[in-house]
C-alpha cells in the first residue's frame, strides 16, 4: 500500500493552444481538460494505474467536484469534509510544451480539520509501506505541519516521502524523511546555491553541482534525495551511492504532474524489490511519459520507454547517513 496525502488537492483544467500564447489577446483552445489533481492525487492515479495497492487522503467535503472526478476514476481515496469547495487550477499548455499554470490558494484548514486530517493518516499508515505527503499546504496550516506528521510517522516506523516547496520543505529537512523529490529550484534554496548556476551547470551536462546540493540535503534528513531536474533528467542520492539518468525522447504536451509521476515511479519500483539504478530508472522514465501526455494525465506501463532511459552510476562508495 502506497498512502498518498494531499493537503491542497484541486481540479486541474488544461488547456491546449495550437499557437504560443498571446498575452492582451483572444485565443480559442483546441481541447480541454479537467482531472482531480494536486500532488498526491496524481501519484495515487499512476500507482493506481501500475496495478499497486494505493490510496489517496485528503480534505473535501461530500459533493464535492473532486470527489465525483475521483468516483468517476474509481480511485481509491479517503477525506475529511471541511467547509467549502476544492479550488481549481488552470494549465495553459502551447504547442511547444510550454506550460504556464495558475494555481488558487485553497480551502482553508480548520484546526479540527488539520486534526481529523491527521488521525486519518494515522489510521492508514499501519497498513502502508510508504506515506507520502505531497504538495503545498492550504491557508490555515502551519509550515510545519509536514515536518509533525513526519516525525509521528518515522516513530511509528513508517517510510515518508514529501514532496513540497517553499516554507514547508525547508522545515521538512530538519529532521528525518526517508525520500524527499526536490528540483533544481528547490535544492538551491535549501543549500543556498544560486539556482541560475544549477540551472547553467546542468545546460553543460555538469552535474557536480547539483549532486553537492543533493548529497548535503540527503546527509541532513538521512534518508533518500530524488532531484528531478526536468529535460536533464534526475540525479538520485542514497547511502549506497548516487546515479543520474537521462529520459528518453519525446513531444512534451504538458509538464504538469511530471514530477509527481517520477516520484510515483520511484515508489513503484521500489516497492518491488528494484535497485536504486532501476528505481531512478523508473522514475525518470514516468516522468517523460507524463510529460507527453496532455493535461494531468496518468500515465501507464504501456506509456513507458524504460529502455531509452540511460542511467550512470556516478559514485558507489558507501556514504554515511
Amino acid at each position: 500500500m502506497i498512502v498518498t496525502v494531499t493537503a491542497n488537492p484541486s481540479l486541474d483544467r488544461t488547456l491546449e493552444l495550437g499557437a504560443p500564447l498571446a498575452r492582451g489577446e483572444v485565443q480559442r483552445a483546441g481541447t480541454v481538460r479537467t482531472e482531480p489533481g494536486g500532488k498526491g492525487v496524481n501519484v495515487a492515479r499512476v500507482v493506481a494505474a501500475a496495478g499497486l495497492s494505493t490510496r489517496a487522503l485528503l480534505p473535501a467535503r461530500t459533493g464535492d467536484p473532486l470527489r465525483t472526478a475521483l468516483d468517476e476514476l474509481g480511485l481509491p481515496y479517503d477525506a475529511v469534509p471541511v467547509d467549502g469547495e476544492v479550488r481549481s487550477n488552470i494549465t495553459i499548455a502551447e504547442s511547444d510544451g510550454t506550460t504556464t499554470k495558475i494555481n488558487a490558494p485553497g480551502v482553508a484548514l480548520t484546526a479540527r480539520d488539520r486534526d481529523a486530517l491527521v488521525e486519518l493518516i494515522r489510521a492508514h499508515a499501519a497498513s502502508a509501506q510508504w506515506v507520502t505527503l505531497c504538495g503545498s499546504l492550504p491557508p490555515g496550516v502551519p509550515d510545519d505541519w509536514y515536518r509533525a506528521i513526519a516525525d509521528d510517522l518515522v516513530l511509528a516506523g513508517c517510510r515518508v516521502a514529501v514532496d513540497t516547496s517553499g516554507a514547508p520543505l525547508r522545515a521538512t529537512v530538519a529532521g528525518r524523511v526517508d525520500l524527499i523529490k526536490p528540483n533544481e529550484d528547490e535544492l538551491a534554496e535549501l543549500t543556498g546555491a544560486d539556482p541560475a548556476t544549477l540551472r547553467e551547470a546542468l545546460s553543460r551536462n555538469d552535474l557536480e553541482p547539483v549532486v553537492e546540493a543533493a548529497t548535503s540535503i540527503a546527509d541532513q534528513i538521512g534518508g533518500n534525495v530524488l532531484a528531478t531536474l526536468g529535460a536533464a533528467g534526475a540525479v538520485l542520492v542514497t547511502a549506497s551511492g548516487v546515479w543520474s539518468a537521462t529520459p528518453p525522447p519525446i513531444v512534451p504536451r504538458s509538464t504538469v504532474g511530471a514530477g509527481d509521476s517520477s516520484l510515483a515511479g520511484f515508489l513503484i519500483a521500489q516497492s518491488t524489490g528494484a535497485s536504486p539504478a532501476d528505481c531512478l530508472r523508473s522514475a525518470v522514465a514516468y516522468g517523460a511519459a507524463a510529460a507527453s501526455l496532455a493535461g494531468t494525465q496518468a500515465p501507464t506501463p504501456d506509456h513507458l520507454d524504460l529502455p531509452g532511459v540511460r542511467v550512470t552510476e556516478l559514485s558507489g562508495a558507501a556514504r554515511m547517513t
